[in-house]
């Protein structure tokens, strides 16, 4: 495997290929409950972003392949009106919460109060419920070539959940080839908090078919096994043996379509693993994902106890079409979501996810990406 190419010879080889659609910041540019939003384009490290502070939500990402040639590697929407009136999927690109992954039953009990949440997937509560801070206008605190900061305040009450949560995203483009997302959030109350980054990846570039023959790894020996709502239970089952077992390389397509009750609950991956981190949280690799296609390789790190990897499975609904016009396929994309274990609320022996004042929850994870020769 092989780093990406110096700046220079990106520089020459850009010459040669597709010029990058950056999308205008024209067609973001709105009011939102009398809050500005627009898109703002970031570079560094040969990569370029462009994020909306609606939402606080990577709508572009341009990464060079092993020839040089710029691959758009996130799916989004084009203007902000499609992500206000979308068909399909809502959290393309964001960062959801103030609870990232589901709480089930839309309720939880915290200092011997009761609360009751948003039901906004079927009698549970998924990414924040309704209104999340990814349905927020987000203000820009600070911005440089190479990084943007943005901070929200989720107000006590909303969704059903307690306190007034601040919470900050800064997005930075890293000379060692990664977007970097750096969470912080404090309370005023006590309450849960497990913020994610969604973007939903194909390394061949968005709209590009499906990311079956993507080879993924992922550094986890037990998953948290779901129920046909996806809720987890209280076990943790080591993935030997199974489809879930990614530790060696294997194509995603590979497995999915095993008979197994996981995967027939998920309609194919949609699970947390539990990382391998020897339980000191430290910032390590938690996955691999590489296109044989184009020689991407992608690079997964945090310091987080939990990885959710979503493969795409309600994708395909004829409706809903990328930022280019592309359909967006079943399976189309995939979501690897660093973060703490869903329904924590529920699961005492999980990963605590409750902030209490006086806290600051810290998050940080990478996706850096490289390249792989041509065999």
């Amino acid at each position: 495997m092989k780093r990406l190419v110096p700046i220079l010879v990106l520089v020459v080889l850009a010459a040669c290929a597709k010029p990058l659609q950056l999308l205008p910041a024209s067609a973001f540019d709105t009011e939102i409950d009398g809050k500005p939003v627009s898109l703002y384009t970031i570079e560094g490290g040969g990569l370029t972003a462009q994020i909306t502070n609606y939402g606080a939500r990577v709508v572009s990402l341009w990464v060079p392949d092993r020839d040089g040639y710029m691959r758009d590697v996130v799916i989004g929407y084009g203007n902000i009106d499609a992500y206000l009136n979308n068909p399909g999927e809502r959290f393309l690109g964001s960062s959801p919460g103030p609870v990232a992954n589901r709480i089930g039953g839309a309720s939880f009990e915290l200092d011997g109060v009761t609360y009751q949440l948003d039901k906004n997937d079927g009698e549970n509560t998924l990414h924040g419920g309704f209104v999340g801070i990814d349905n927020l206008v987000w203000d820009v605190v600070e911005q440089s070539k190479n990084s943007i900061l943005m901070a929200v305040c989720h107000p006590d009450g909303l969704g059903g959940f307690p306190g007034n949560k601040n919470i900050s995203a800064r997005f930075t483009l890293t000379p060692d080839h990664a977007l970097k997302v750096e969470f912080e959030a404090t309370t005023d109350a006590p309450t849960p908090v497990n913020l994610a980054h969604h973007s939903f990846f194909n390394l061949k570039g968005s709209g590009d078919g499906d990311i079956l023959d993507h080879i993924l790894t992922i550094n986890g020996h037990a998953i948290t096994p779901v129920n046909e709502q996806l809720i987890p239970g209280d076990e943790v089952v080591a993935v030997d043996g199974t489809a879930f077992d990614f530790r060696k390389p294997h194509a995603i397509g590979e497995r999915i379509e095993a008979d197994d009750v996981q995967l027939h609950a998920g309609h194919g991956y949609d699970h947390n693993w539990v990382l391998d981190t020897d339980g000191t949280r430290a910032f390590s690799v938690n996955a691999t994902v590489l296109d044989p296609v184009s020689g991407t390789f992608m690079e997964v790190l945090s310091d987080q106890p939990g990885l959710q990897f979503y493969s795409g499975n309600f994708f395909g609904d004829g409706k809903t079409v990328d930022k280019y016009g592309n359909a967006i396929v079943f399976r189309g994309a995939l979501a690897l979501e660093t973060q703490k274990f869903p329904d924590s609320v529920h699961h005492p022996q999980f990963p605590d996810t409750i902030l209490r004042p006086g806290e600051t929850y810290r998050h940080t994870c990478e996706y850096r990406f490289s390249t792989v020769a041509r065999k």
